[in-house]
């Protein structure tokens, strides 16, 4: 009997579930309407480099001195990729904790005359500072709303989304950021840290911004997609860095949760930047110690010193802890599936009416989060401060509009203090630090905790995927913690002959939820034990993440993976769905017509092309000397568009153009192919031709990748998955399978000396040596007459 009434409410609870669309249900309609309002959805990014004419021949001239110099300017701009980013992190932390200490100063001043004028200066200082983020965001950089956390995760993915990584969008997540958690919304700046480093890293790596007139000309830029990813990874890192004080925690964060590759001399200028973003923050923080920064005080930048707490733990507190991170998952999914519903419904619905309903929406948001935070403070009694035997080291109660545990909050005793009041009446971080505090033992009461978990959990749900700068860390710490003390005070109360402390509660809480949450394990978990400078719970964070993740796991994925997929942002994940291994190469590109080019192409024929199609890549075929086609190569959109904007390669005859010489080189340059950084780049509809212009006829040959990835066309698209995610790519050939082998690559023949000529070596390999040992430039010239024709063409546009 007790078997089916369990069963019946696990079904019940599972269709109560189905109902909440998922990610997937709002992808399509998503994309329509991202094409509908920008002109086009996101775009994929080249990070494959071509290796046309042009690319060689700007190869050739490079010399030793060139190599180390480039080198070095790698190293440089990690230097200026985590001092700025740290500088932000402290300007934006100053200006927060400035704006809150000003706030709750006036406040409780103004609460000793009249409690009505004090929540009045409280709710307009809150509404003055939220209106002054969505604003910036609304009116000047709306690609700054929300974390960017999914749009920076898709750009290392390979996916451009428009604006992400522009000087305005730098500057209205800054601002916005600084209006938005300094106005008491249960938001975090953490997350948008993140997108600050990233778009600090984009601008030193393309010299600044034309449009705003802030660039540098003495620095070369690094224009290509594949060293702007390796600056962005270094931003992201460091974003993490400034946000926790966690430099390896956001090493591993850009390894586990952003990027899509990885490389170990990109792990050393990560791992550079982020503890040069360490210097600058300790530096900065060692300034302010000395009442240098105002309100700074001791809050500001993350730190839950919590080493003085509970020294050791007994096999009995295992279970709690597991029970920890079951609610973690239970919860941090559950939190996923709401933001995801009412993301769905915000931008499908309410934000289609225009920017005006995305401000009265947050001003509403701010309306009612300070009448919560304001009133329910006084619903709850004033409590006796503790003993000084049990507060060493506390005062009890608080000063009015100060930092710290045992606030009083409209209490008629100068020896009492209102418990919810320390939690609302305070900073994130700062309230954050109370939940964590040890040797505070009954400082809260269970009521209180259950009122602000119910209460702050609403209200992050609510106020997630609204028009301002928003992160999830914070907010999830406080959720976590809030139910871990809840959980360590019943542990107290049962097991009483243990040292526990509540606070070691409230720590396995906060990493369990984000670990529910945000499905993150060792980043995450180093990054709780740096910022928490305590490494005696490490196997308990362990243990409470993997139970959160594995429970959040049966319900739905991690949070920036469903917002990615709902704002229409296609990521690849790290392995191939279980039916690619069924399917072939062939079957999945025959819903693709191949539209491919002549070598010499007419401008008519190309604009042609290029206005009815929507790809970014075309294959371009010969005439063989047997009379067949023959492909050589790949050519991109943006390529085609810079030729038929600049003209200078337009001929009169349709005979090829003659490459001894060096005419291209005078002609146009590596850097005139580069798509500027996150826009949309040239348009067709932009280029004017005339009648004679159109009549004429260009020679892509310099201009294409020979060198395309090809892959049989029997090949499972499992192995063609791992192929595109591995090596970034964007467009891979499926061809028919080849008449004969040229040659066998093992690894030896890719462990060659520096001064051995290549030309001048046989193929290793013992199966094909026989066949081709008279030298390689036969192989070659049979490569080039029968390379296989072109069977279909397999895009990720």
């Amino acid at each position: 009997m007790l078997g089916s009434h369990i069963q019946n409410g696990i079904d019940a609870a599972r269709q109560v579930w189905s109902r909440i669309p998922t990610s997937e249900d709002g992808v399509e309609e998503e994309l329509l309407f991202s094409t509908d309002r920008n002109g086009g959805g996101p775009e994929s990014l080249d990070y494959e480099v071509i290796e046309n004419y042009a690319y060689r021949e700007e190869q050739a001239k490079r010399g030793k001195f060139f190599v180390w110099y480039y080198v070095m300017l790698k190293w440089f701009f990690s230097l200026l990729i985590g001092v700025g980013t740290g500088l932000a992190a402290v300007f934006i932390n100053l200006a927060v904790e400035n704006f809150s200490g000003w706030k709750f100063a006036a406040t409780f001043a103004i609460i000793k005359h009249s409690y009505l004028a004090g929540f009045l200066v409280y709710t307009i200082i809150n509404l003055a500072l939220v209106f002054s983020s969505v604003f910036i965001i609304t009116q000047f950089a709306p690609a700054a709303s929300g974390s960017g956390i999914p749009e920076i995760k898709g750009y290392l993915n390979g996916v451009d989304t428009h604006g992400i990584l522009l000087f305005r969008t730098l500057v209205g997540k800054i601002f916005g950021s600084i209006g938005s958690v300094g106005g008491g919304l249960a938001l975090g700046k953490e997350g948008p840290l993140v997108h600050t480093g990233a778009c600090i890293a984009s601008l030193l790596g393309q010299g600044g911004s034309a449009k705003y007139h802030i660039s540098s000309r003495w620095l070369p830029i690094f224009q290509s997609d594949r060293d702007r990813r390796d600056l962005v990874t270094c931003g992201c890192a460091a974003g993490v860095a400034a946000a926790f004080r966690a430099p390896v925690g956001g090493v591993l964060f850009a390894l586990e949760e952003m990027t899509s590759w990885w490389r170990s001399h990109l792990m050393w200028r990560v791992f550079f930047t982020s503890a040069i973003v360490a210097v600058v923050v300790r530096s900065a923080m060692g300034w302010c110690k000395n009442g240098n920064c105002g309100h700074f005080g001791s809050g500001g930048f993350i730190i839950w010193d919590i080493s003085g707490g509970q020294e050791d733990y007994s096999f009995q507190e295992l279970l709690p802890m597991a029970i920890i991170g079951i609610l973690g998952g239970l919860l941090g999914a559950l939190f996923n599936q709401l933001t995801l519903f009412l993301t769905y419904l915000r931008r499908n619905y309410l934000h289609r009416m225009g920017n005006k309903v995305k401000i009265i929406e947050v001003c509403l948001l701010s309306l009612m989060t300070s009448i919560i935070s304001f009133g329910l403070p006084l619903l709850r009694k004033c409590t006796p401060c503790p003993t000084s035997e049990v507060n060493s080291g506390f005062e009890c109660p608080n000063a009015p509009g100060t930092y710290g545990n045992y606030v009083d909050f409209y209490c008629s005793k100068d020896n009492e203090y209102n418990d919810l009041a320390t939690i609302f009446f305070n900073t994130q971080d700062d309230a954050i630090r109370n939940l964590f505090s040890a040797k505070t033992i009954h400082e809260y009461s269970a009521q209180s905790l259950l009122t602000f978990l119910a209460m702050f959990y609403f209200l992050a749900v609510v106020t997630f995927g609204t028009a301002v700068p928003a992160g999830q860390f914070i907010p999830g710490i406080m959720i976590g913690s809030t139910y871990g003390r809840l959980v360590g005070m019943f542990v107290v109360k049962f097991y009483k002959k243990l040292n526990v402390e509540e606070g070691t509660y409230a720590l396995l809480g906060a990493a369990s939820f984000l670990g529910g949450s945000i499905r993150m394990t060792v980043s995450l978990c180093v990054i709780m034990v740096e910022i928490t400078n305590n490494l005696k719970f490490l196997p308990l964070i362990m243990l409470v993440l993997l139970i959160s993740k594995a429970v959040g796991d049966l319900f739905n994925e991690g949070l920036y993976d469903e917002q990615a997929r709902l704002k229409g942002i296609p990521l690849l994940d790290f392995r191939p769905q279980q039916y690619m291994r069924n399917v072939m190469a062939r079957d999945a590109c025959r819903s693709r017509q191949v539209v491919s080019l002549p070598r010499i192409v007419k401008v008519a024929d190309a604009v042609s092309v290029l206005q009815s199609t929507k790809h970014n890549g075309f294959p371009v075929v010969d005439s063989g000397r047997n009379g067949g086609s023959l492909v050589i190569g790949l050519i991109l959109r943006s390529h085609l568009l810079v030729l038929l904007q600049s003209k200078v390669d337009f001929q009169n005859n349709s005979l090829p153009c003659e490459l001894e010489g060096g005419p291209i080189s005078s002609r146009h340059y590596i850097s005139d192919f580069v798509k500027p950084v996150s826009s949309k780049g040239l348009s067709i509809e932009h280029i004017l031709l005339s009648d004679d212009e159109l009549g004429m006829y260009i020679d892509l040959l310099p201009f294409l990748n020979p060198s395309p990835y090809i892959v049989p066309e029997d090949m499972s698209l499992a192995k063609v998955y791992n192929l595109f995610r591995q090596l970034g790519l964007r467009h891979v050939f499926v061809v028919p399978r080849a008449s004969h082998t040229l040659g066998l690559i093992t690894r030896k023949d890719l462990l060659i000396e520096e001064n051995e000529d290549p030309d001048t070596l046989e193929l290793q390999s013992t199966s094909m040596s026989d066949l081709y040992c008279n030298g390689n430039l036969a192989s070659r010239h049979v490569q080039s007459e029968q390379q296989p024709l072109l069977h279909s063409l397999l895009i990720s546009d």
